[in-house]
Formats: structure tokens, C-alpha cells, sequence
């Protein structure tokens, strides 16, 4: 079976909306960090606003190892509506995300990414369908944002599986499901 793996970058605070300036660490060890999550993962699950958001911004860009990855992976964009912009390898779906990435973590294939898409996060999370958390945790405090364990539930059962730290402080954790 696949596993679902959120990526995200989080303030102290649990602030996981765009980062502002409460990210300031953006040295080597955070690329590296993602290149190893990426490297596993050949499906990415967006929400529609993410996807509008980058879709202006990744199609364009040469900030690797993200750039390459986010354009050549396919990407399931949850919506009700028609995207107004084209990016290579979309699918959109309109199908309840739980039932959806039930079926997609069945199918044969490598890892599954969640990155930004806080709502869509939220809910897999309380659907108990993340199988691990790749958390960059920023030596900051937003004070305010959207957080990303809001209106999740309760959620016991992970294990801490890695934790490294960059030299600026930002923490560098991975957690898995224990069940």
C-alpha cells in the first residue's frame, strides 16, 4: 500500500499558511531535506488554492529540486469547478478527497505528497489517511495565520521517526503513524 506524506512548513506557532516572513531559513539542509522527501513521491494531492497559486508561479520557475518535481509529477487538484489555468500533468478531481485517496493509496506506485493545501490536509488528517508528517518547523512565531492542526480532531498514535535540526534553528521532523 501507498502512503500519504504531508509536507509542510510551520511556524512554532503551528502557522502553516504561505510563509511570510516568519521563514527565514532557506539554506542548503532545507532543500536537501525536501529532495529527500520528493524523491519518493510520484503523485502530489493539491487543493484548488494551492494549485491556482502555483500555477503562476512553479510552470516558470528554476528553484530546484521543487521546480522539476512539482512540474513533472501528476498532480490531483481537488475542485468542484474548472481550473482557469493549464498546468502540465493535472488531473482535476471532484470526488470526496477521503474516498478518492482511499483508491489512490490501493493503486501501485511510489509515495503520495501533500504540500501546502492546509484544508485538504486538515481533512485527510481527520480522515486518518496521512501516513507520515515531514514537518519544517521555523525557529519563529507567526502570531498569526492559519494553523495546520485546527479542526483535525484528536490524533494519537504517531511516532517520531527522524529529527534533525539546520543550523538556524529550523527543526526538521518526520512522524509516522503508528497504526
Amino acid at each position: 500500500m501507498r502512503k500519504v506524506v504531508l509536507y509542510e512548513l510551520l511556524s512554532l506557532d503551528g502557522v502553516a499558511e504561505e510563509p511570510g516572513d516568519w521563514m527565514r531559513d532557506s539554506d542548503r539542509p532545507i532543500f536537501d531535506n525536501l529532495a529527500r522527501v520528493i524523491e519518493r513521491q510520484d503523485d502530489v494531492l493539491l487543493g484548488r488554492g494551492t494549485f491556482d497559486y502555483w500555477a503562476g508561479y512553479w510552470p516558470a520557475s528554476d528553484v530546484e529540486p521543487f521546480a522539476s518535481f512539482i512540474n513533472g509529477t501528476p498532480k490531483h487538484v481537488f475542485s468542484s469547478h474548472e481550473l482557469t489555468q493549464h498546468w502540465a500533468n493535472t488531473l482535476v478531481v471532484d470526488r470526496p478527497a477521503e474516498e478518492y485517496v482511499a483508491e489512490l493509496k490501493q493503486a501501485d506506485g511510489g509515495d503520495i505528497g501533500i504540500h501546502g493545501s492546509i484544508s485538504l490536509a486538515q481533512s485527510l488528517l481527520a480522515a486518518g489517511l496521512v501516513d507520515e508528517l515531514r514537518l519544517v518547523v521555523a525557529a519563529s512565531i507567526a502570531g498569526s495565520g492559519r494553523r495546520l492542526f485546527d479542526d483535525v480532531g484528536k490524533r494519537d498514535g504517531l511516532e517520531l521517526a527522524a529529527a534533525d535540526r539546520t543550523p538556524k534553528g529550523t527543526l526538521l521532523l518526520t512522524y509516522r503513524s503508528a497504526g
